[in-house]
């Protein structure tokens, strides 16, 4: 490995001198969006004539370094008017644009193959993207326009269920996604138990999924990245926006701080459908409400500076005997430094932190948990060359992992404080990724990453016998809790236990023909936090722990290969990918194992290895009026804990096991019809195998008790899951030049309404005393209306 490493940075660095010797000047600039100034991402700067070009960062800087001459520029992006112009290259030049939105672009058709030529060489593979706007127009439950159930409509991505939390990508746990706002991780990404998710839509400007060949700039998780960016506000004038739905409403307000500077961004949203219980005699509580907010000022042309910020909290009460308290903080401050028009910089302190608190006012106690963490990043991009550019930064975070604390509501309760012991721990990187053109078919994206975890000292800890807090009791073949032997305490500076990874990255495309090119990738990633939790789908009880003596870090290979080819001038276009991974040290849970209020949680858990593999395909048409794409995987996720020595059986005798999120099949298809100006038609189908579950297969008496005998693990399956909604979009004056703009959207979730099951429940039937299995289905159809406007 250590060879490895040291042959790619021999190739870097000369790569690098003999780029910087060739006599070349650079095109450097932003790029706006005219009406706000909000800048845009991902925008396609052209140069036809030799087949070349770049797109803009997260920040809407773009560099191109071209040798001198005369070119004709194309600058191009997705719902606004192409700028083509005409530039002479005799020095640097830095040239900032706005772009015109527009309903159609009279020069896209010119400059559409180009684009998408440009996309088919770049070897970033295993990414998907979606548009704030075809979010906007999917059918959703209850008209609440959701992120995470969108992205669970593309190949590789399933969700854990109706009413569940999360998404699960490429077989891969819920806990090993990523999700980023801002840059700012966010530890639960839904509201009411995932009924919602925690992104405000109309704060969002730019998602972007990576489920593999995931560059060197992230890490900390082995399944996925979602990587979502806040917009920042209008600063040329003041606008509000939002909607108005059956159970939420949304308000978002834009504007200057100083016109073509500095802007401001506020957004909020609540729920609602609790005010209304008390009309049918129900004193139960379900709520959440969110707020975003953004600040952004330009202080010159090389320097920028951002404030944003997320809250939002999740409360759900049972009369008076239950209340339950959860969410997210998270605090950003970033600077944005222009070194030269090469050198791109991006400062970021953040803060982040999730709480859960439940009060039992029956049982008289408050309990509280979360883990709260501190990030400083430093990310530089290098534009060398238009061949050859450079990503490289730093990561430190500290983390606080409060794993539970209890406390009486009042003296008279009984209940003794109880405070499970605090862990704590520093995470760090550093990494480097080169993006170099070999050629004009063959381009690759290479890169490591160095990660390390130091686990600190904490107030105490157990010690076990031969270091080993699960013993195997043969004569019964279970596996129990070893007793611990005594304790041991550190200091806060104290590093318990220290992990190291090295963690390369290789992408590479290869261009058969203008439409058409082949892709592989591969990389290796670590992942240092775990969330503990033993059923299918996470819920906000689970709790987050560190890596540490008994807990490794998961360790992620994977390999992906791809095809990918447009037809009809990108009128349709096809990404066919298959892959394979395997993870070390996946957590897995001893029979019966609890995992609420344990201090030792050690004493439940195994270290196993997991594995999974499949084929997605992605068929799309993406002009006309009639849009959309069809999604496919076909695939397979397995675990399995071997025993420790040859007379232990390990869980389920050491063999592989389906995973909770095991989905063989996983077909959608997603479209959409434009009828005119006034309305317009969306649609979405889903077909997936039944999630697996664990079933009994008998029962005995033991000292007149009836206990259950169950299966192998996960070895039976739900029914399949099928489901169509539908959507309808109404703008009642399209082409009015008022201010003030709005829309009607009528949904059918749940069309033909199928009773989908969410979990099947075995129980004695007290009328007959036999046994009977009990299907519970969270929706059936839905029908929702909401009104949005803007002014």
């Amino acid at each position: 490995m250590n060879k490895s490493i040291i042959v790619f940075f021999i190739i870097l660095f000369c790569s690098v001198l003999k780029l910087s010797s060739q006599e070349k000047y650079t095109l450097s600039g932003a790029i706006t969006d005219n009406t706000s100034n909000e800048t845009l991402i991902g925008v396609n700067i052209l140069i036809p004539d030799i087949q070349s070009g770049t797109i803009t960062n997260e920040y809407g800087f773009y560099s191109i370094t071209l040798p001198k001459g005369t070119y004709k520029l194309t600058i191009s992006y997705l719902g606004f008017k192409t700028i083509t112009e005409t530039i002479i290259l005799t020095s640097n030049q830095t040239k900032n644009y706005k772009l015109e939105e527009a309903a159609q672009s009279l020069d896209e058709v010119l400059i559409k193959e180009d684009v998408e030529r440009l996309n088919i060489k770049k070897p970033q593979m295993s990414v998907n993207a979606l548009s704030i706007k075809t979010i906007k127009n999917m059918p959703v439950v209850l008209g609440e326009v959701d992120v995470i159930k969108s992205i669970t409509l593309l190949p590789g991505v399933t969700s854990a269920g109706e009413g569940a939390s999360g998404f699960n990508v490429r077989g891969g746990a819920a806990d090993q996604n990523l999700i980023l706002l801002d840059e700012a991780t966010i530890f639960n990404s839904s509201h009411l138990f995932g009924f919602f998710s925690v992104f405000n839509p109309d704060a969002i400007k730019d998602i972007k999924l990576y489920k593999g060949g995931i560059p060197a700039k992230y890490g900390g998780r082995v399944s996925s990245v979602l990587d979502i960016y806040q917009k920042e506000g209008n600063s040329s004038e003041f606008h509000m926006n939002g909607g108005i739905g059956l159970v939420s409403s949304r308000l978002l307000a834009e504007g200057p701080i100083k016109k073509n500077k500095g802007s401001f961004l506020f957004g909020g949203r609540s729920s609602y459908a609790h005010l209304f219980l008390p009309l049918f005699d129900l004193d139960n509580v379900a709520y959440f409400y969110d707020l975003n907010t953004k600040l952004s000022y330009k202080i010159n042309d090389n320097n920028s500076v951002f404030l944003s910020g997320y809250f939002g909290r999740d409360v759900f009460e049972i009369a008076d005997s239950f209340e339950n308290t959860y969410g997210n903080t998270v605090i950003n401050f970033r600077w944005n430094h222009l070194f030269s028009d090469k050198l791109f910089s991006n400062l970021s302190l953040i803060y982040s932190d999730y709480y859960y608190g439940l009060t039992l006012n029956f049982v008289e106690f408050d309990w509280e948990s979360g883990i709260r963490n501190f990030n400083l990043k430093y990310d530089f991009k290098h534009y060398i060359s238009n061949n050859f550019k450079l990503e490289y930064g730093i990561n430190s975070i500290y983390y606080k992992f409060n794993p539970g604390e209890i406390n009486p509501t009042n003296e008279e309760s009984g209940i003794n404080p109880f405070k499970l012991t605090d862990k704590y721990a520093f995470e760090n990187a550093i990494y480097i990724d080169a993006e170099h053109k070999l050629s004009n078919k063959l381009s690759v994206s290479y890169g490591v990453r160095f990660s390390s975890f130091h686990r600190l000292g904490q107030d105490e800890i157990n010690v076990y016998e031969n270091n080993n807090p699960v013993i195997f009791n043969e004569e019964l073949a279970i596996y129990e809790k070893a007793d611990p032997i005594g304790t041991e305490s550190f200091n806060r500076s104290d590093v318990m236990a220290s992990f190291a990874n090295i963690e390369p990255r290789l992408a590479i495309a290869y261009q058969l023909n203008n439409t058409s090119s082949v892709k592989a990738s591969y990389n290796r990633m670590s992942q240092y936090l775990h969330l503990l939790s033993n059923t299918s789908s996470p819920t906000p009880l689970d709790v987050w722990s560190p890596s540490g003596e008994f807990i490794k870090p998961q360790l992620l290979d994977q390999i992906a290969v791809g095809y990918f080819k447009t037809f009809k001038d990108n009128l349709f276009s096809i990404e066919v990918e298959s892959f394979y991974k395997i993870i070390q040290n996946r957590i897995d849970y001893t029979d019966g194992a609890n995992l609420i209020a344990n201090n030792a949680i050690e004493q439940v858990i195994l270290n196993g290895e997991a594995r999974a593999y499949g084929l997605e395909i992605l068929f799309r048409k993406n002009e006309g009026r009639f849009k959309g794409w069809l999604a496919y995987t076909l695939s397979k996720s397995e675990q399995r804990t071997p025993g420790r020595t040859p007379t232990e059986t390990g869980i389920n005798n050491g063999q592989w096991y389906n995973t909770p999120f095991d989905k063989t099949h996983d077909l959608s298809l997603t479209a959409s019809y434009e009828l005119n100006n006034k309305w317009s038609f969306s649609s979405n189908f889903l077909l997936q195998t039944g999630q697996p579950i664990t079933f009994p297969n008998g029962q005995y008496q033991y000292n007149g008790i009836t206990v259950p005998s169950f299966e192998a693990r996960n070895s039976s399956r739900l029914p399949a899951y099928n489901r169509l909604d539908l959507a309808v979009n109404y703008n009642p004056r399209p082409n009015s030049q008022k201010n003030f703009k709005g829309e009607w959207v009528f949904g059918i979730y749940n069309v033909y309404n199928r009773r989908n099951a969410a979990n099947i429940a075995f129980r004695e039937n007290r009328m007959t005393g036999t046994n009977e299995a009990v299907r519970l289905a969270i929706f059936g159809i839905v029908p929702s209306v909401s009104y949005n406007f803007k002014f």
